[in-house]
């Protein structure tokens, strides 16, 4: 196990906590979804660079298939190119509006259980997607960026207050290396779970399949992109947000 610096902690134990933590201090279960009622909950994933949604080399796309298979009703999933931050914009109004008269009522935004994440320009978009949900007054239960790399124009190091919680891992090495520190544009709103750093240097991570150059090239930052411990954390944050319910029904 990589010690990941945070204080004196251990990611895993630290999550461990939170995982728990979230289940008893949370505002309660999330109720299952029947067909008519709430709209589904909702986990956006945005890949990074120039990847196309659904490469399964990576593993952005990796972590929505396996949502995917333990949440086959009630939670919509599915991931986007990092440029196409206004399609998956437009797929979450769409499926928000339960009336479908085209615009979204009061009730219909605070009905959102939305999950954003994603790794390099993907970790920045989901930034980005999140802040433009609010300017809609969308709520968003959990950001997640993993090595998170801005484009020009964007803003990844400040969560916007429509978001519950967030959380930051990154790798410092390289060209290419992500944003080392997120903080709350509200920390009364928003709260920030941690920005944890990973060490490859004398741990290395076999990225099988993965382009040469992006092996040769930036390689701690695509050992970050591939490294099953990072995104075992991952899909244990996305699973804490989501109703087991459905999960269990779904796994029947």
């Amino acid at each position: 196990m990589r010690c990941i610096r945070s204080g004196v902690r251990f990611v895993p134990l630290f999550l461990s906590f939170v995982l728990a933590f979230g289940e008893a201090g949370s505002p309660g279960p999330v109720i299952p979804i029947e067909t008519g009622a709430t709209p589904p909950a909702m986990v956006i994933g945005f890949v990074g660079g120039f990847v196309k949604r659904d490469n399964r080399v990576h593993s952005t796309v990796q972590v929505v298939e396996h949502l995917r298979n333990e949440y086959r009703e009630g939670v919509y999933v599915q991931s986007f190119a990092n440029r196409h931050r206004d399609r998956a914009y437009k797929e979450v109004l769409r499926r928000l509006d339960g009336n479908k008269d085209g615009k979204l009522s009061a009730d219909e935004k605070q009905q959102a259980r939305i999950i954003i994440f994603g790794h390099s320009w993907g970790a920045s978009a989901t930034v980005s997607l999140a802040r433009k949900l609010a300017r809609d007054g969308i709520p968003v239960l959990l950001t997640v960026q993993v090595d998170s790399v801005a484009k020009i124009g964007q803003n990844d190091a400040v969560i916007p207050v429509n978001v519950g919680q967030a959380i930051n891992f990154y790798q410092p090495d390289g060209i290419v290396h992500g944003r080392p520190q997120i903080r709350a544009a509200d920390p009364a709103r928003t709260e920030i779970l941690g920005n944890f750093r990973y060490d490859y240097k004398a741990n290395p991570i076999r990225c099988e399949g993965y382009p040469w150059f992006d092996r040769l090239l930036v390689k701690a930052h695509t050992e970050i992109e591939c490294d099953p411990e990072v995104w075992s954390q991952v899909e244990s944050l996305i699973y804490s947000k989501l109703s087991p319910e459905v999960r269990n029904t779904a796994a029947r």
